[in-house]
């Protein structure tokens, strides 16, 4: 066969075993072996019926990605080739699935007879969340066989569906309580003797009577971060209904092979290797050993500890809420029942479910209780006296061997860690709001941090489904320090003519998910308010400032909080509407700049953020914050909306052309000031003819 499928028989069963660690992808080396092994069941006459199952701890996780746009994904055989000897075959193929069948692993199992599933297994189209669309058949076998809806649902979401769901829509045959190869050789033998053998291939085309497919158009064509993996997706799903089975799946391949060389696809692509690259740390990662986390301590029940609460409590991991007074305590509690209350009635939990999770959370005023913990994370206010009383109180109860966290977005954690007498054992672990929804946990590594903690908290992130990234120490870190050059270029723009809705909405038509100002009003301009009166000293007097921001705080209005920010929001609504009184402070504040107003367009909305945030990406590089630019990017796709398809601000850059993007910043800084310095990383880059993404 070849080296990743091995081929045996057992009582007139053929059994092909996918072999290919980690995932089973379907590399050409599986190809080969598969073809080969199809061929030689088929010619055996003492063969009867043929079984095709993976090793290892799944069936098949799809394609092999690594082998995309290289001369061995287009290399035959191709699955389409294979999926056609068993389209010709006389004897039963089987798919034994265990574990996961994802993407092309999922294609496959299509396309054969039948499908067992173990009852723990897992299936899915993912595909779309690496900017592409199911190349193997899927858009055109999935519809024939649940409908055009639920097709729909699973492949333009690209979740996974569990063993009983897919027994329901009819995607598998049986499902195997036991031993899926046991079951599956059952069916086998129940098989080898049937006349006709079910093809999905040849089932009729589903038809769109009630007007699905024109919906999910208009759907895509409102939403402005949909990118053309969506719509490639509905075409290809459309012609499930309209054209015969060939055309459709030969639509579906030219579209697939066009999507591989997208731009989108490979930001995407980027993305999902950025995510695997950002757990490995240089002398850390396969040297130090994570400590066990089996209880978890968290101080402060506010917005942010609440929500942390509920992200360990969804894991499974016990937790002890404190704060100090019942009442903020009770508020606290009353806010986490609510949320999962709420997610209840939308059908995602049930009551049970809510219970358990509830049960799971211990509220206490008692500090003392968090002395057997294994991890304490603090999310007390961003003050950084109060921070390190409690960091002292801290070090006087957790036991020896916990890891001690403090949620700051900010604060130095070097000075936080120093004022115990364990700084190797604190560490920074920046959760984002809400903390129960948000992927994106960046993991401060301090000066002092031991490789043991650092190891337990990226074990922890993993364990409760959060994307981690470890980040250096400095005044807001990698996310935060990139928004404050954001919010400053929007500051400007809106000095030299732009209004608040133009801004937010040139870059929502970009793909952000809400523009910096409705941003900022939904996360509370007080917050950032303080942060600028803080650093207001260190603030180079040479540098330009906009006092909008300012101004707009200084009469008390701090986003939707208070029913008023940069927008003003109607008792109970989240919309913003434009306010002519910040019309009115926007024009006082250019007026005192000496600022000539003027027509500004989207592009250089656009450019002039966007850029802004590759600058400070790039001396964030520079100064080793941030380990890679893939870094970068996973932590502002997952954490500040930014659009998956554009890949993050590091590999947007390198799609527009570094040389280009540092060019325009050498412009702006000559003719608005230094505030736009590139960076020394970003010009050397530059001239070797380099990208932030290698």
């Amino acid at each position: 066969m070849s080296d990743t499928v091995s081929y045996s028989v057992m009582d007139r069963i053929a059994c092909l075993a996918i072999s290919n660690p980690p995932v089973n992808g379907l590399g050409l080396s599986v190809r080969d072996g598969l073809a080969a092994g199809l061929d030689k069941a088929f010619a055996d006459a003492d063969v009867a019926s043929v079984i095709i199952h993976g090793r290892g701890s799944m069936f098949c996780g799809g394609a092999d990605i690594r082998q995309f746009n290289t001369p061995a994904a287009s290399s035959r055989p191709l699955t389409k080739d294979i999926l056609k000897k068993i389209e010709e075959a006389r004897k039963p193929v089987i798919a034994a699935i265990h574990g996961f069948a994802l993407g092309g692993g999922l294609e496959f199992a299509l396309g054969c007879h039948y499908r067992v599933l173990q009852a723990s297994a897992k299936i899915g189209l993912p595909e779309v969340k690496l900017g592409l669309i199911p190349g193997g058949g899927g858009t055109q076998r999935l519809p024939r066989l649940v409908g055009l809806q639920a097709a729909i649902d699973i492949i333009l979401t690209g979740k996974h569906v569990a063993a009983a769901k897919a027994l329901k829509l009819g995607i598998v045959d049986r499902i195997a309580e036991g031993d899926v190869l046991v079951a599956a050789c059952q069916l086998g033998r129940e098989m080898e003797q049937s006349a006709t053998l079910p093809l999905v291939a040849y089932m009729p085309a589903p038809a769109d009577t009630d007007g699905i497919l024109e919906r999910e158009k208009s759907r895509l064509a409102a939403n402005k971060r949909a990118g053309a993996t969506e719509r490639a997706a509905i075409a290809c799903i459309e012609a499930a209904s309209t054209l015969p089975f060939d055309d459709g799946v030969a639509l579906e391949r030219s579209t697939f092979v066009e999507l591989v060389e997208s731009n989108e696809s490979k930001a995407m692509r980027h993305l999902f290797f950025g995510e695997r690259e950002a757990l490995k740390v240089p002398g850390v990662t396969g040297v130090a050993t994570p400590r066990p986390v089996n209880s978890v301590g968290i101080v402060g029940a506010g917005t942010m500890g609440a929500g942390i609460a509920m992200a360990f409590a969804n894991a499974g991991i016990p937790v002890i809420l404190v704060d100090q007074g019942d009442v903020r305590l009770d508020r606290g509690v009353s806010a986490i029942q609510k949320n999962y209350e709420i997610t209840a009635s939308k059908g995602k939990l049930s009551t049970d479910d809510v219970k358990a999770r509830m049960s799971l959370i211990r509220p206490t005023t008692d500090l003392g209780r968090l002395g057997q913990c294994d991890l304490v994370v603090e999310a007390i206010f961003e003050d950084m006296t109060a921070k390190l009383e409690m960091f002292r109180q801290l070090d006087a109860i957790c036991k020896p061997e916990a890891v001690i966290a403090t949620n700051t977005s900010r604060l130095d954690v070097n000075d936080i860690a120093a004022a115990t007498r364990r700084p190797e054992s604190v560490i920074g672990l920046h959760f984002f709001s809400p903390a129960n929804v948000m992927r994106l946990l960046e993991i401060v590594r301090a000066e002092k941090t031991a490789p043991w903690a650092l190891q337990t908290s990226l074990a922890v992130a993993k364990k409760i489904g959060k994307t981690p990234v470890i980040v250096g120490v400095c005044e807001g870190f990698v996310g935060n320090r990139m928004l404050t050059a954001y919010w400053r270029e929007a500051g400007f723009l809106l000095e030299e003519g732009a209004s608040p809705r133009q801004i937010d909405q040139a870059l929502q038509n970009f793909g952000m998910a809400m523009g910096p100002l409705a941003m900022a009003d939904l996360a509370g301009m007080d917050i950032n308010w303080a942060t600028r009166k803080r650093l207001a000293p260190m603030r180079p007097k040479n540098l330009r400032y906009s006092k909008v921001a300012d101004r707009i705080c200084e009469v008390g209005r701090f986003g939707q909080k208070t029913g008023a920010g940069y927008y003003r929001y109607e008792t109970g609504s989240r919309t913003p509407n434009p306010d002519p009184i910040v019309d009115k402070i926007i024009e006082n504040c250019a007026r005192e700049a000496g600022i000539t107003r003027r027509m500004i367009s989207d592009q250089e909305i656009v450019d002039r953020t966007i850029f802004a945030l590759v600058n400070e990406g790039a001396y964030i590089l520079e100064d080793r914050i941030a380990q890679r630019a893939s870094d970068i990017d996973v932590v502002y796709v997952n954490g500040y909306g930014f659009p998956a398809f554009r890949g993050g601000p590091m590999f947007y850059a390198d799609s527009v052309g570094p040389d280009r993007v540092l060019k325009q910043i050498q412009e702006w800084r000559a003719t608005q000031g230094e505030h736009w310095k590139p960076s020394k990383l970003f010009g050397a880059m530059v001239e070797r003819k380099g990208r932030f993404s290698a």
